[in-house]
């Protein structure tokens, strides 16, 4: 609430208002998300992928048409996230053209997906064909079931 708008006009007033009105302000921009969220959530959103999932891997496949392979990054982070990024840059125009229509998506993209628990970070393969991104994870074999342990009584 504005204290000016009751009649209420003094100095001391006026410095706490001022000052309620900067704390909004800087709450609000704390509050804001960064250019450099933003920017990653719009990647993220415009890029989609397919997953499948086989008995010994899992498969995530993204269409990338025209782009090189030292356009596309495939990481892993922390041995848990596997990070797709990559940019795919507008043509230099040509002396004596212009554009008439500008429809195709240009500027970075990335996705992010969390690998299960028996992913091998280890085993990680990506092909790039006809425009269409292929990675592979391989998964770790299940853990074989731990036999009983027997131990022998001995007489005393």
């Amino acid at each position: 609430m504005d204290i000016r708008l009751l009649g209420l006009e003094s100095p001391f007033l006026s410095t706490i208002q001022r000052l309620m009105d900067t704390t909004d302000e800087a709450e609000k921009s704390i509050n804001a998300p960064t250019r450099t969220y933003v920017r990653e959530a719009k990647a993220m959103a415009s890029t989609p992928a397919d997953v499948k999932e086989y008995t010994n891997s899992l498969v995530f496949i993204i269409d990338m048409p025209g782009l090189k392979s030292g356009d596309i990054k495939v990481q892993v982070e922390d041995d848990k996230v596997l990070l797709i990024s990559g940019e795919r840059k507008r043509e230099e125009e040509k002396e004596g053209a212009k554009y008439v229509r500008m429809e195709r998506r240009v500027g970075k993209f990335m996705r992010k997906f969390v690998l299960p628990e028996n992913a091998n970070a280890d085993a990680i393969s990506a092909v790039c064909q006809d425009g269409v991104l292929t990675v592979t994870v391989e998964k770790l074999p299940p853990p074989e079931p731990k036999k009983p342990k027997t131990i022998e009584v001995k007489i005393a």
